[in-house]
């Protein structure tokens, strides 16, 4: 596999001609046109390296891919044991923060996903080729908390002095070839496949990314399908919390949009801050890349391309609420379809906020009936998160089966068979086996491997006990993930932001989150009626105080549900509390707690904290207050048998 535009012996890149290298290089620069900035700059660093690496034995790269991030280094150097991942700044007479940060994320997403490089040497140098060089620590260097900082002239002396002590090699052709698993977060996915990657450069090289093909290729098919023949269709793709759905959702719409623009394929979603993520995401990496291209595009310019591929659930819908007219889009894909609301959520809404009297569908009806204005063809995606409805109102699996059974009988309906082996999806027994009848099943809906964390697929798997209080099975669990996925425990919050200020390294974010009904954790700094900016929170820089990692807001299950961080510290509320064993659910309203009585009210709380368990792909802090004696509201009992109960599965204290 060959994942460099250019590689070579260093001896036979000593002897190369320059400009063969040259031509090598911007003969495999296929992706994007070619600048003369870019040209310049492989020119300077070809003269630098065939002039500081004289005198050494190895292999050398140039522009090595890194799938997860859409993005190619500059340059890799391996020599002995040692993998120099170099970032050149031509011209640059000082080290920018950007620049050495990049570099760290280079070295830690080699170290995470790349299989020859999980136990290497991995060094970030950035080199600023008019610069000073700078004094550099071994040990900093490599555990990532810093990157070798030095000039073009100083490159040889930086090698010599890392590799003088090494005497082991590194098998440079087993390390070249060994797996590349990368696991992008659902915002480095977007901008991707917005760019033109497809989901195989930037998904898991294993059974994540076949299971992810497979989905892709079977939706693929029933559209094409239901093209040729007109006929409507729908599919209810399935998977476990960080499956790969949304991931799923957007390769299918990007691609059907890239390559069938009368289609008008869009991604819907009625999660506002992961819209809003998303859109801004891609927004200012269209700005970038642009300018990068030396085009200027305004952000107002890129949000306005970017809203035609990621739209509000709710915006389309009042669109053609207004309009009784065919829709343009043809391929419609809406992810967390199990939030769509019932009908008494719509109706109530239409009345308080449209000034409509009794409507009368749900939102699932109402989305069929919008798509089924349709003369000849459509296709709609259901992405569905079983035990995953977190609000009132949110309808779940059964109300899009509902309509189908009691209007839209010509439809043809795909789905995946864990909706029938599973209660979480469809908890009456008359609607599986209506849905048996009258659709079909398929394996290849279902995304049955978690890839939100790489360190362990079974987190989610773990949660699930937990929260089911299976103590035997949480334990069993948790002693096969605790050396792959770091959970601990503390009482004490500044010892949780200690933690993931220094376990993250690069660009790695991480956040408080908690319940939103968590009221009373104001007492301990964590306000979670402070409403955030999900844009700024989730994709704004560590010295912004407004972003995650200032770890002053705390995003809720309403921010976070959809997205991922690298580290969370969940900061775990009075509002679900273990009492005698059972957990006790309760609302904080005026100056006191309530009780929650009703069945429904209960799942959605307890599904708020499997959503917040579930939100970290490297590691998580829970942080157990130690309750008030003087405050009736943070009594010791809300915290105290919660944390006995959690140190009791194997959680360590930190």
């Amino acid at each position: 596999m060959n994942r460099a535009y250019y590689k070579n012996s260093i001896s036979e890149f000593l002897k190369e001609d320059s400009s063969f290298i040259l031509g090598q290089l911007s003969l495999n620069h296929t992706n994007r046109s070619l600048e003369d900035l870019q040209k310049n700059a492989w020119v300077k660093q070809i003269e630098i390296l065939k002039r500081e690496l004289i005198g050494f034995k190895g292999s050398i790269y140039f522009e090595f891919q890194i799938p997860r991030m859409g993005k190619r280094v500059d340059n890799i150097v391996i020599i002995k044991d040692c993998v120099f991942v170099i970032e050149f700044k031509v011209g640059d007479d000082s080290f920018g923060k950007h620049a050495e940060l990049q570099v760290i994320d280079y070295c830690l997403d080699l170290k995470n996903f790349h299989e020859g490089s999980h136990f290497a040497k991995l060094i970030p140098v950035l080199v600023a080729t008019n610069a000073y060089n700078l004094a550099f620590n071994f040990n900093e260097i490599f555990n990532y908390s810093h990157v070798v900082k030095c000039n073009q002239i100083g490159i040889k002396k930086v090698f010599n002095e890392i590799t003088l002590c090494s005497n082991e090699f590194l098998n440079v052709l087993q390390w070249e070839n060994s797996i590349y698993k990368p696991t992008p977060t659902i915002v480095e996915a977007a901008q991707a496949l917005y760019k033109g990657h497809n989901v195989e450069e930037i998904s898991r090289h294993d059974s994540g990314k076949i299971n992810l093909n497979k989905t892709s290729n079977y939706i693929n098919k029933v559209i094409e399908s239901s093209k040729i023949n007109n006929k409507k269709s729908i599919c209810f793709i399935t998977g476990v919390p960080g499956a790969g759905k949304t991931l799923a959702g957007l390769s299918i719409a990007n691609d059907r949009m890239q390559k069938n623009e009368d289609e008008n394929a869009v991604f819907l979603s009625g999660n506002g801050p992961l819209v809003d993520v998303l859109r801004e995401a891609l927004a200012r990496d269209f700005v970038l890349t642009s300018k990068e291209k030396g085009n200027r595009v305004t952000k107002e310019e890129a949000k306005r391309r970017t809203s035609a591929f990621i739209q509000n659930i709710h915006h389309f819908r009042d669109e053609y609420l207004k309009h009784n007219v065919e829709p343009t889009e043809k391929v419609v894909v809406f992810d967390e379809a199990q939030r769509a609301w019932n009908k008494d959520q719509v109706r109530s809404f239409m009345k308080r906020k449209r000034g409509i009297e009794n409507f009368k569908m749900s939102e699932p009806e109402f989305l069929i009936d919008v798509m089924d204005r349709h003369k000849d063809w459509c296709t709609l995606v259901c992405l569905i998160g079983g035990g995953q409805e977190i609000n009132t109102g949110e309808a779940g699996l059964e109300e899009w089966i509902n309509a189908f059974e009691n209007n839209y009988g010509d439809w043809e309906i795909h789905f995946s068979n864990s909706i029938i082996r599973s209660a979480n999806y469809i908890k009456e027994g008359k609607q599986r086996d209506w849905l048996l009848e009258n659709g079909i099943s398929e394996t290849d809906l279902h995304l049955s491997v978690s890839v939100r964390s790489f360190r362990s697929e079974k987190v989610s798997a773990f949660v699930h006990e937990l929260l089911d209080l299976n103590v035997i099975e949480a334990k069993k669990l948790f002693s096969e993930i605790k050396d792959s996925f770091p959970i601990y425990l503390t009482r004490d919050i500044e010892a949780a932001k200690s933690w993931l200020r220094k376990e993250s390294k690069g660009t790695e974010r991480f956040g408080l989150v908690a319940s939103s009904g968590a009221r009373r954790l104001k007492a301990y700094g964590v306000n979670v009626k402070n409403e955030i900016s999900a844009p700024n929170w989730f994709l704004n820089p560590s010295e912004d105080i407004r972003s995650s990692y200032f770890l002053e807001d705390v995003a809720t299950e309403f921010d976070i549900q959809g997205l991922e961080i690298d580290r969370t510290c969940l900061v775990w509320g009075a509002n679900f509390y273990l009492k005698n064993n059972n957990w006790n659910y309760q609302n904080f309203k005026g100056t006191k707690w309530q009780n929650i009585n009703k069945q429904v009210d209960k799942e959605y709380l307890k599904n708020t904290y499997r959503v917040l368990l579930t939100r970290a792909r490297q590691g998580i802090v829970i942080c157990l207050p130690k309750g008030s004696d003087i405050d009736y509201t943070r009594p010791h009992k809300f915290y105290d048998e919660t944390y006995s109960y959690l140190k009791e599965v194997g959680i360590d204290k930190l």
